[in-house]
């Protein structure tokens, strides 16, 4: 058996999105140092707010403004915060109910150790020093002895300068991948330069990459088979939005493209034709990059195009 592949991989990008009316307030609340709440239609405050009710569906926008102040519902010690959490030092991740809300917000608790931490302590917000509007501009929570503020928060127009209209969210996965048997060997296939994929031994397909295991009839795969290098592009898409950290200017397409004896399309990036000249049936082959190990992108052969009865079953 050969040797299974392993690698640390990082998934990684910047979600963008625009904020309704209520969330806008609530985030810029923050930024100025005011936690608002929405009132349900049966008059449960909810913290963070949302724009409808999770109940009957109405649009919600009766905004309260809360207190600073809260109780601890329930808690989880975490030892070691990894990059980018709250805190750089062992803390608590809780669940706190702020008096006069309904509901509880998801945040961290600066403590000394999970002794110092209990489910029903008395807790306050800790404010950032810079603030942007966002969640974090709550840094975390402290312990905070008090008594429990009113229980009948006061309304609040949401109304503030300059309001928050959208935010940038950046995702970031970090794992160690390991490809296993079939991929691992797809994979050392490619430093030869080579596209290899494995065969159902009952239905006879050839999958590509490989999975180790046919997907239709889910039996084991051994078989390996060499495909292409040329293929067939079965359908594709016109990028118009330049990706960060990514050196390819736009617009660029990028297609499904079936592989000369392969039975399932793979994705690869079309060069060396206009992009507005890129269609179904068009014959590719691999362009390698010098010392890369996998294939930079794919271009025209200059054959006729696939007919389309050969590649229908693949779009």
């Amino acid at each position: 058996m050969p040797d299974v592949l392993s690698a640390p991989l990082v998934v990684e990008f910047p979600f963008t999105r625009s904020l309704g009316p209520v969330q806008s307030a609530f985030l810029t609340g923050l930024r100025e140092r005011t936690v608002l709440g929405v009132r349900a239609d049966d008059g449960t405050v909810l913290v963070p707010p949302v724009e409808y009710d999770p109940v009957t569906a109405n649009e919600l926008g009766d905004l309260v403004e809360l207190a600073p102040t809260g109780t601890v519902t329930t808690w989880a010690w975490n030892p070691s915060p990894r990059r980018d959490q709250p805190l750089d030092t062992p803390f608590a991740w809780v669940l706190v109910r702020l008096d006069g809300a309904g509901t509880s917000l998801l945040h961290v608790l600066d403590a000394s150790g999970p002794d110092a931490v209990r489910t029903g302590m008395r807790v306050r917000i800790r404010w950032a020093a810079n603030r942007t509007g966002a969640i974090t501009d709550i840094a975390c929570f402290e312990p905070y002895e008090s008594e429990p503020g009113p229980a009948e928060p006061a309304t609040h127009t949401g109304e503030f300068a300059d309001p928050v209209t959208g935010i940038v969210a950046p995702a970031r996965l970090d794992y160690v991948h390991t490809p296993g048997r079939a991929q691992s060997a797809y994979i050392k296939a490619l430093e030869e330069r080579r596209t290899v994929g494995e065969r159902c031994p009952s239905c006879r397909k050839v999958y590509v990459p490989p999975r180790g295991a046919c997907p239709t009839c889910g039996v084991a795969t051994a078989e390996q088979v060499e495909v292409g290098p040329r293929g067939t592009v079965t359908t594709f898409c016109i990028v118009n939005i330049k990706a960060k950290n990514l050196d390819i200017e736009v617009p660029y397409v990028y297609a499904h493209i079936a592989l000369d004896g392969a039975d399932l399309a793979l994705h690869g990036r079309i060069a060396g034709i206009p992009y507005d000249q890129v269609r179904m049936g068009l014959r590719v082959e691999p362009v390698w990059s010098e010392g890369a190990r996998h294939v930079d992108h794919y271009r025209p052969t200059g054959e006729p195009d696939a007919d389309y009865d050969t590649y229908k079953e693949l779009v």
